[in-house]
C-alpha cells in the first residue's frame, strides 16, 4: 500500500488517468528480508543478524539509506523504521518526491511496476549452509526499491495489522501469478 503524504495528514490515494495529484511524498512499507528463506543466491538470513548493526547504526545517530536499484548515486528517500521482528527486517519510509528519482519510483510503485525491495550489506559472520550461506551477523547499508529482489517475497507491502486494500490484493495476485508463470 502506498501512503501519500499531502502537507494537511496522511492520506491514502488513487486516481485515475487524467486526475491531478501532486504528493509532496508518499510512505511506504514492507519486509526486506525473511528470517528463514533462501534467497536466489542460496543466502538464508537468521533472526538476530541485523541486531548489531542497527544497534551501533541508532548509537552513531545515522539511518540506513534507501537507494533506488542499489546505486548509490540514487537516493530515492528516507527509511524512518527498520526493525527486525519474528518475521524479518521490516522497513517503514518515505519517498522524496522532490527528487527526481523519487517521483519515478513513486510512479513506478503506484502503476504496480516495481514493487520489490532488497538489502546492501557486507557480511560479518556466516556458515556454509547447503547451497549457500547462513547470515548469522549483517552490516546493514542500505535498502533498495528494486525490479527483481534476490528473495522474491521481500515486497512493500501494508503494515502489520492493516488490511490490504482490494487494489493491492489484486496487484498482489497479479504479481504471484506472474512470478509463477516465469518459472
Amino acid at each position: 500500500m502506498i501512503h501519500m503524504q499531502t502537507g494537511l495528514g496522511l492520506e491514502t490515494k488513487f486516481c485515475r488517468f487524467g486526475d491531478d495529484i501532486a504528493p509532496k511524498g508518499a510512505e511506504l512499507a514492507g519486509y526486506a528480508a525473511l528470517f528463514g528463506r533462501a534467497e536466489q543466491g542460496g543466502d538464508i538470513v537468521q533472526a538476530g543478524a541485523y541486531a548489531a548493526s542497527l544497534a551501533r547504526l541508532a548509537a552513531e545517530g545515522r539511518k540506513v539509506k534507501m537507494l533506488w536499484q542499489h546505486d548509490p548515486a540514487r537516493p530515492i528517500g528516507v527509511w524512518d523504521t527498520v526493525r527486525e521482528d519474528a518475521r524479518g527486517l521490516y522497513v517503514e519510509g518515505r519517498l522524496l518526491s522532490d527528487v527526481q528519482t523519487g517521483r519515478e519510483a513513486l510512479s513506478l510503485l503506484t502503476a504496480g511496476a516495481s514493487d520489490g525491495l532488497s538489502i546492501g550489506y557486507r557480511t560479518v559472520k556466516s556458515e556454509k549452509s547447503g547451497a549457500g550461506r547462513l547470515l548469522i551477523e549483517i552490516d546493514l547499508w542500505e535498502v533498495s526499491l528494486v525490479t527483481f529482489p534476490m528473495l522474491p517475497d521481500a515486497r512493500i507491502g501494508p503494515r502489520p495489522g492493516e488490511v490490504p486494500d482490494t487494489l493491492a490484493l489484486s496487484l498482489a495476485d497479479m504479481f504471484t501469478d506472474a512470478r509463477k508463470q516465469m518459472a
